[in-house]
């Protein structure tokens, strides 16, 4: 299980996460969703230890994330940040592969191989398995980030706006991996989303963060509600059902 303890982070004077606590659910895909600046990268950030916070405490496994060894804590829990760059000249199988680091140490042996070649198909990547990430489109690059963490295998996958540069196909089949590794190998999923839409198809409980403040953290269908989402974006949002599943129309 991963808790937050009353974080806190700020840049000068502006507050950026204001003694933000909850605990996340096993198992479970929780989206974090917000306007921007809301805080919900720097949350990811902080829990993940890419970033120091302020104030508060981070648990995983009721250990502080700051006590753990980095290759523990990466065989525990993985990130895909917003951005990512590699300068080196590494093919789609070959960046795959360093999700394995933690366990391998650049020695890969037949499980690792194993991984890597699940997470390749798990994300569509086989038939550019082979070409050079630098080639690549921006939604392919992505997929290929998304399969290293993958491949990674940890308990816990933090998911900074995975669907971007993605198309509509891709980031149906990206939200239905995420659902799989939830589901069928009971990973836990905490995931950014700036479209609400997708969270609501496809998560199980929803962090709202805004102005820095955690305003809301429920069950999806609590919070795919007219009221609560007008009071976290400021705008009227219609929502109407689909195949038992909420749509929020916000083009009105």
């Amino acid at each position: 299980m991963i808790e937050v303890k009353d974080i806190s982070k700020q840049y000068g004077k502006k507050i950026v996460l204001d003694d933000v606590a909850l605990r996340f659910h096993s198992g479970k895909v929780t989206s974090l969703i917000g306007s921007n600046g809301a805080g919900k990268s720097t949350l990811l950030s902080i829990i993940s230890r890419l970033l120091s916070q302020d104030g508060g405490m981070v648990m995983v496994d009721e250990k502080s994330v700051t006590d753990y060894r980095n290759r523990v804590l990466a065989q525990r829990l993985s990130i895909l940040k917003q951005s990512n760059h590699v300068r080196l000249k590494l093919t789609v199988k070959e960046l795959v592969s360093f999700g394995r680091f933690p366990y391998s140490q650049d020695k890969l042996n037949a499980e690792d191989l194993e991984k890597v070649e699940q997470a390749i198909r798990f994300l569509d990547l086989k038939e550019i398995e082979d070409a050079y990430i630098d080639e690549l489109s921006g939604g392919q690059k992505q997929r290929a980030y998304m399969a290293m963490v993958v491949a990674q295998d940890t308990d816990y996958m933090l998911l900074d706006e995975p669907l971007n540069n993605l198309d509509m196909r891709h980031s149906v089949q990206t939200m239905k991996t995420l659902r799989r590794l939830a589901d069928e190998l009971g990973k836990t999923i905490i995931i950014v989303l700036h479209d609400i839409n997708f969270a609501s198809h496809y998560s199980d409980y929803i962090v709202a963060l805004k102005e820095g403040r955690l305003k809301y953290y429920d069950t999806t269908e609590k919070i795919i509600s007219e009221e609560v989402l007008r009071d976290i974006f400021d705008i009227d949002i219609t929502i109407t059902g689909f195949n038992g599943k909420r749509v929020c129309n916000y083009f009105i």
